[in-house]
């Protein structure tokens, strides 16, 4: 039986090779990439009642607010990191 550790890596070697056998990287992704920009398209106008531009551009500010948010979550886990790593108070 593989240890948590040894899954991991096997799975990221799959991972690796699945994609180093892919010759169209977009075509593979565009169904993820699609359902994602519809997510923000929902969660913008629930209701369908924007124009299709308008739509977009809120879409558009949403996507840019919700990676913005990681990007701020991500940086506090790493300054926390690094207080723990140097034995500091957080």
């Amino acid at each position: 039986m593989s240890t948590p550790v040894e899954r991991s890596l096997q799975a990221r070697i799959a991972a690796y090779e699945s994609w180093a056998k892919t010759s169209d990287r977009a075509a593979r992704t565009a169904k993820a990439r699609a359902a994602m920009a519809s997510r923000f398209d929902r969660l913008v106008d629930p209701d369908g009642l924007l124009s299709p531009e308008e739509r977009a551009y809120r879409a558009d500010q949403a996507r840019k607010a919700h990676y913005t948010r990681l990007a701020l979550r991500s940086a506090q886990a790493r300054r926390r990191a690094g207080q723990r790593r140097k034995g500091g108070d957080i």
